[in-house]
């Protein structure tokens, strides 16, 4: 294993710092063509105040798998940042109500 040294940008959002020799690469610069917005400028938010206020807050959701209470829904954060989330983490959000509207739920 490898302990690289991050920036506290990254350790705020909770990267690990430790990784198996297995997961290093030879660094390739990103393709903006082939993955736009993915280069690191795009990607990281410099201003601590702004990231704070980014860094949880929901954009929309935009997918979900699954039937009622099993159901998990793909989620897209202020940040950019896409994950899945089962309903009961999701339950709470404004979001979710103006999703299922928008689906005639």
């Amino acid at each position: 294993s490898y302990e690289i040294e991050l920036s506290a940008h990254l350790k705020s959002r909770g990267i690990h710092n430790v990784f198996h020799a297995s997961l290093l690469r030879i660094h390739e610069p990103n393709d903006d063509r082939l993955f736009p917005g993915r280069m690191d400028t795009q990607v990281i938010i410099s201003d601590e105040e702004a990231m704070a206020d980014l860094e949880w807050a929901v954009d929309k959701i935009i997918s979900h798998k699954g039937k009622g209470r099993n159901s998990t829904f793909e989620v897209v954060w202020k940040a950019g940042d896409h994950t899945w989330l089962p309903y009961h983490e999701i339950s709470h959000l404004a979001t979710l109500k103006t999703y299922l509207d928008a689906l005639g739920v």
